[in-house]
């Protein structure tokens, strides 16, 4: 359970870094990002955010592949669940964000999506991002393959 713990927390952790520089970089596309410490603190609300959507992607995972450690060495399978996970979960937001609870609102800068009708900065972050994560997390702590292929994780 201690190692469960440990995981998250460095998914948790490296989730809202490496979130962050993204929620930074696409102010520009949203209205009302003017104030320099309101951008500051929404962002930074915004990579908590981002935080445990990416914990639900591994919560995700672990209930469909079976294995806690499944970001460590996801293969198709698991790179195509964070895709999958990723895609819906930004959608989702977006849709409930944007367009029902208007908690945030683009700008003419923003790119949308076809068809889906939401950001495609956001859209991006949480197709890209996962993926950069996990591996950070599985290099991070320990999570490898050794020569014969024995997975050599602190999961087991």
């Amino acid at each position: 359970m201690q190692q469960l713990r440990k995981t998250i927390t460095a998914i948790f952790v490296v989730a809202v870094i490496v979130n962050y520089p993204w929620e930074l970089a696409q102010t520009p596309l949203y209205e009302g990002m003017g104030n320099f410490r309101r951008m500051l603190w929404h962002c930074f609300a915004a990579s908590l955010g981002d935080g445990l959507l990416v914990l639900l992607i591994f919560g995700v995972g672990w209930a469909v592949l079976g294995r806690r450690d499944w970001y460590a060495q996801p293969g198709i399978r698991g790179y195509a669940l964070m895709l999958a996970a990723g895609l819906a979960i930004a959608v989702a937001v977006e849709w409930v964000a944007v367009g029902i609870a208007r908690r945030w609102t683009y700008n003419d800068r923003m790119p949308i999506v076809p068809l889906l009708g939401v950001g495609l900065a956001p859209v991006a972050q949480m197709l890209l991002l996962p993926p950069l994560v996990f591996r950070v997390v599985a290099a991070w702590r320990g999570n490898t393959v050794n020569d014969m292929g024995d997975r050599n994780s602190p999961e087991r």
